[in-house]
């Protein structure tokens, strides 16, 4: 049996954009991926709402510092077949004040964490998948909001410059899914995934891994 261990933020959560609380368990993504690839697979999902690449987050709480928490991760569901990351979004936040380039820089310190931590079979190093983070939006509600709008619009921006920075920066050293390809976040608050979206990345990543992780 193949491990596979997913680390994200809300999107690998199940946030609704509703703000009603977490999608059902079957909803999200992650079981999407377990369901598609089989008993052959075990696809541990660990999201965590808020988590950022290597920041730490002086309003909700530092503990959401993807990278703080990633090694003893790792090594709690050790040995690991492929690891996959999929954060980014929630650097754009304007506390952050960071660059599309800077973000996909933050990824890279994490695949490199992953690539040293001997958590692979017999103490390799897993396999890693990167899934680029698709543009977040604009809401309805905020762009009657003369005051927030500025930030989002810069967000958004940085957002559409991931697949380039991110290509740029990790081509080559990881596998690299571009999920703007596939889905969009949903228009009810710009940055979280419908559960059309997670249906068809699961689907899709499935599709994806199965060409390269092959069961024996």
């Amino acid at each position: 049996m193949k491990t596979i261990l997913c680390y994200g933020d809300s999107n690998t959560w199940g946030y609704n954009p509703d703000g009603s609380g977490r999608y059902p368990k079957h909803m999200r993504w992650t079981t999407v991926l377990q369901k598609e690839l089989g008993e052959s697979f075990d696809v541990i999902s660990e999201g965590l709402n808020g988590r950022t690449t290597v920041w730490d987050d002086p309003v909700r709480g530092d503990y959401r510092n993807g990278k703080k928490y990633l090694l003893p991760c790792l090594h709690t569901h050790k040995p690991i077949d492929l690891v996959i990351l999929f954060l980014g979004s929630n650097d754009l936040k304007p506390r952050y004040n960071v660059t599309s380039m800077e973000i996909a820089q933050s990824v890279e310190m994490l695949v490199d964490i992953v690539k040293k931590s001997e958590t692979g079979p017999n103490m390799t190093s897993p396999e890693i998948l990167v899934i680029i983070p698709p543009p977040i939006l604009i809401p309805e509600e905020v762009k009657q909001m003369d005051y927030l709008l500025p930030e989002y619009e810069k967000a958004v921006d940085k957002s559409r410059q991931f697949p380039q920075a991110f290509t740029s920066v990790l081509n080559g050293k990881c596998h690299l899914f571009d999920s703007s390809k596939y889905i969009k976040t949903s228009e009810i608050d710009g940055m979280h995934l419908d559960p059309e979206s997670h249906a068809i990345l699961g689907r899709e990543l499935a599709k994806y891994i199965k060409d390269f992780l092959a069961t024996p």
